[in-house]
């Protein structure tokens, strides 16, 4: 089955950064679409980035754009966010989603796998 684990979330001060991860695992064929998402408490869960593993197109969040990057590893198994310049209103949880299927970069229902989330917090 497929498994998705996120890692690289933490606590850290505003202006600074952190990598998050997503390892990939239990399937043969290639997720079409692989993305990060982002909750905050009482907030609705909210598309950061998504990259369409065959040409390797990203999109991003209007918050995002020219401080995060999203980024896949060769082997198409492993996911990465690069967040810099980080803000109190980054923080959030961080979940790693993938789906097989072509469809929405940014709507949640349309994601059919995810993993259990990591934390990150920003401090001003």
């Amino acid at each position: 089955q497929v498994q998705l684990v996120e890692s690289g979330g933490g606590s850290v001060q505003a202006g600074g950064s952190l990598r998050l991860s997503c390892a990939a695992s239990g399937y043969s064929y290639v997720m079409y679409r692989l993305a990060w998402f982002r909750q905050a408490p009482g907030k609705e869960r909210e598309a950061v980035a998504t990259i369409y593993a065959y040409d390797g197109r990203p999109f991003y969040a209007d918050f995002a754009r020219g401080r995060f990057t999203i980024s896949q590893d060769s082997a198409k198994t492993t996911l990465h966010l690069q967040m810099s310049s980080l803000k109190p209103e980054d923080t959030a949880m961080y979940y790693c989603a993938a789906d097989p299927d072509g469809g929405s970069w940014s709507d949640p229902a349309d994601f059919a796998f995810w993993g259990q989330g990591t934390q990150v917090t920003v401090s001003s």
